[in-house]
């Protein structure tokens, strides 16, 4: 079947559609992050991840809509899904496809639309990654290039949901799953020269926990650290871990300065942090933290860089955050 015939073979778009499991399930951050930065680079209010169902459309991530479904009937992404390049609505009164759309006429009064059909490895188009404006507006093409390179990425994160990439202790990612989050703040990077920064943290004397006190008190110690961390984490933050005691958080659109304050913020609420246990338990983290930079463009240097600036913050004492120090053009 060529390509052409799969924008026509509805059974096969369905079929493709169900292999990922993924309509009606709860909210998730990893696409969040995605339309949150479609929101920042497009300059847009509202940016969809939407899926087209049989007879709906259903959002996957909808930051500045209240509504998580509609009618197939009314959705744009529906128009989308039916071609191999981006629709792009300039001004949706005007044309005649969509000027009496209730999305038009009432809430969320759309004006302008972009979106870039979500097309599966065996080629199917499941459906859109949206930019959405209520003013009528042109999209540049830079931001049109965006959104193409951001709607295989979601895409991806399709995918990794089929694997296991919870830990079933913390919650947090499997170190897998994390590295493949890295892998793709490194690609916007590449890509768009977006910030972001890396932050690595270590529980200072774990071993000491589980020799004194057990495994399960060590077990309590990881779970109550993990939820601390996803507490005052951002929505847009990835959450992993790496090894026993060891976890990894990746800040997008962050910059060295913000990182290093937020590692200290985490390092902190660790410290003052009181585990219910009999005696009770007190815990601290050290904390390596490293901004992307073009010599920090695979998952390896930039996990690497952070891991050596923990192991600096062990050695200077534990309870502490330490910066990784940029490679100087001259030096590199």
């Amino acid at each position: 079947m060529t390509p052409q015939d799969k924008l026509t073979d509805e059974a096969g778009r369905i079929a493709a559609l169900r292999r990922y499991d993924i309509l009606d399930t709860p909210a998730d951050s990893a696409f969040d992050r995605i339309t949150d930065l479609v929101r920042t680079l497009v300059k847009v209010p509202i940016s969809t991840v939407s899926l087209i169902d049989s007879n709906r459309q259903w959002l996957k991530s909808h930051p500045g809509l209240a509504v998580t479904e509609t009618p197939r009937s009314v959705a744009f992404c529906d128009h989308a899904i039916r071609q191999h390049h981006p629709l792009v609505i300039t001004d949706a009164q005007a044309d005649p496809r969509f000027c009496n759309n209730p999305l038009v006429t009432g809430d969320p009064g759309i004006r302008s639309y972009a979106g870039v059909p979500l097309r599966t490895s065996d080629g199917y188009n499941v459906g859109s990654l949206c930019a959405i404006d209520t003013r009528v507006r042109d999209f540049a093409p830079d931001q049109l290039a965006a959104l193409h390179g951001l709607a295989p990425i979601v895409v991806e994160q399709m995918e990794l949901r089929l694997l296991a990439e919870r830990d079933a202790l913390s919650g947090a990612l499997t170190r897998r799953a994390f590295v493949a989050a890295v892998d793709r703040q490194i690609a916007l990077y590449l890509r768009h020269d977006r910030p972001a920064a890396l932050l690595l943290l270590d529980i200072d004397h774990f071993k000491a926990v589980n020799d004194t006190h057990g495994h399960p008190a060590g077990d309590m110690v990881i779970e109550a650290v993990a939820d601390l961390c996803r507490t005052l984490s951002r929505p847009s933050d990835a959450f992993g871990r790496l090894g026993g005691e060891e976890f990894g958080l990746l800040l997008p659109e962050t910059g060295e300065t913000e990182a290093v304050l937020a590692a200290q913020r985490f390092c902190d609420a660790i410290a003052a942090l009181t585990i219910p246990h009999d005696p009770p338990l007190r815990v601290t983290a050290s904390f390596g933290v490293a901004a992307i930079d073009p010599h920090r463009v695979t998952s390896g240097s930039w996990i690497g860089a952070a891991d050596a600036a923990l192991y600096a913050a062990k050695r200077g004492g534990r309870n502490r955050a330490m910066l990784a120090p940029r490679v100087s053009l001259r030096a590199a």
